[in-house]
């Protein structure tokens, strides 16, 4: 867990399809998941995010859980609840510039996701995201660069359309005089220009119309 970057100060080593495991078999409980995230248990935080309700989650209780990240792990599992909340874009602009490395990349990991796991949100979603993901791409922290491209290479990959305007927000980054910013855009441009992604955005314009 240490090798990739893993906070293992109050972790125990389960293993992540065990986790999986744990909470197919305990099913969707909010109040366990409150306790088991008091815990501070690093497994503990992770089985929460998986048996947490989405339709019971407050902005409020999401600010508080979002404030104890201290791993990329979690922040990427737990975002995937959060996204089917009533809250999402409201978490994903205000933590978007959390001063939190873990708490920001969450606001990432979720636009990624939401970008990955819903496929009929309009464009214009995601067009009114670009703007955070330029203000995030000179934050040099780790977890936060590895998240703010993630999500802008996810967003090139739903569409033509998207992927024409994810290509030019990373050629906007490529000229900035910052390293990170340069990092992501050329790590947005090396996956959006490959054979297999221009591939795949054709099929879909094939298959869905004129996007």
């Amino acid at each position: 867990m240490a090798r990739v970057g893993i906070e293992t100060s109050d972790a125990l080593g389960v293993s992540l399809p065990e986790i999986r495991g744990i909470a197919r078999a305990t099913g969707i409980d909010q109040p366990l998941a409150d306790e088991l995230w008091a815990a501070g248990i690093h497994e503990a935080r992770m089985v929460a995010a998986l048996v947490a309700d989405p339709q019971a989650l407050s902005f409020r209780a999401m600010t508080a859980w979002g404030r104890d990240l201290d791993s990329w792990d979690v922040a990427d599992l737990i975002a995937d609840t959060f996204i089917r909340t009533a809250h999402v874009d409201r978490a994903i602009t205000t933590w978007s510039r959390s001063t939190r490395g873990f708490t920001k990349r969450c606001a990432f990991s979720m636009l990624a996701r939401l970008a990955v796991g819903h496929p009929n949100e309009p464009d214009g979603t995601y067009h009114s995201y670009l703007p955070l993901i330029t203000a995030a791409a000179t934050d040099d922290r780790h977890e936060v660069k590895k998240a703010v491209s993630w999500a802008l290479r996810q967003i090139g990959k739903r569409n033509v359309t998207l992927r024409r305007s994810a290509i030019a927000e990373a050629e906007a980054l490529l000229e900035l005089d910052d390293r990170t910013a340069r990092w992501i855009a050329r790590d947005v441009l090396r996956e959006l220009r490959s054979p297999a992604t221009v591939a795949r955005n054709s099929q879909r314009q094939t298959r869905d119309g004129s996007r």
